[in-house]
């Protein structure tokens, strides 16, 4: 009886046009503060260029800066629950800017696919104000949800030609493309795939970006064993990218949880000080 209303609202929800709505769920409340496992952090208020008030936290780096990461986080939940893919960047020499989209943690509004392009274009600008930000020293790393954002939203970015890199995790080829494998992957849903994947907005394509990052380099990391983007989708951005790219392949670690080891940490250092020349 539950699986059947699942199903039953699901199908509303698709018939209604709603579909990009469930590449979103957000959560308002934060859960952890970084402060309680020994990270520096400032809040960071700043505004998307149609006035959405978005909130961030700022880690500035430890030590001598050796650049700065914008990062992109996923389509749940919040900040406060992803920061820690990323925060101890800072303790090696990388200051991190993570904010909310619309509509999630203290960031005000709802999520859209054009508002979190918004989100991202000003997320940047705020990164860039802060003192210790050289804007020749940036990179974007982005999970998941946030992984296309940064495909889409940097190959049309003012900022690309500055950038160091762009780093994708976990990442999906098109929108209309892992929705229709979702459904696919259900049989109540199996013969929805094809028509109710094309209510799903299609004009922001991570493939088409993908091929429009170079000559920023990008690094592509894709785990064999990831179940909720499967790995074919980081192998065609990749295979669609042009020089200079990387792609990392992981042996079943899980959807976004590269950075869960040290190896793959001090392995992501050692990428972002070789596309960052020592200052």
């Amino acid at each position: 009886m539950a699986r059947a209303r699942q199903f039953a609202a699901l199908v509303m929800l698709l018939a209604l046009g709603a579909c990009t709505g469930l590449f979103f769920q957000p959560m308002k409340q934060h859960v952890f503060d970084p402060a309680n496992i020994g990270f520096t952090y400032s809040d960071v208020d700043f505004e998307a260029a149609d006035g959405t008030r978005l909130h961030g936290w700022y880690f500035p780096a430890e030590g001598e800066q050796w650049g700065s990461v914008l990062f992109l986080h996923g389509n749940a939940e919040n900040i406060s629950t992803h920061f820690a893919n990323v925060a101890w960047l800072a303790k090696s020499g990388f200051a991190v800017l993570v904010f909310d989209y619309r509509g999630y943690g203290r960031s005000a509004g709802s999520p859209d696919l054009d508002g979190l392009h918004l989100d991202v274009a000003a997320a940047m600008e705020a990164l860039l104000r802060q003192p210790a930000t050289d804007p020749d020293r940036i990179a974007v790393i982005g999970q998941s949800l946030g992984a296309a954002l940064a495909l889409t939203a940097m190959a049309q970015s003012p900022m690309k030609e500055r950038l160091r890199a762009v780093i994708i995790e976990g990442a999906f080829s098109g929108y209309q493309e892992i929705a229709r494998e979702k459904l696919a992957g259900f049989w109540l849903t199996w013969p929805l795939q094809q028509p109710l994947g094309w209510t799903i907005d299609g004009r922001y394509r991570p493939l088409e970006a993908a091929a429009e990052i170079a000559p920023v380099p990008l690094l592509v990391i894709l785990d064999e064993a990831d179940t909720i983007i499967p790995p074919q989708h980081g192998e065609a951005l990749f295979d669609a990218a042009g020089e200079p790219k990387t792609l990392w392949r992981l042996p079943g670690s899980g959807h976004i949880q590269a950075f869960a080891t040290v190896g793959n940490r001090h392995r992501l250092v050692d990428y972002l000080q070789a596309v960052m020349p020592a200052p």
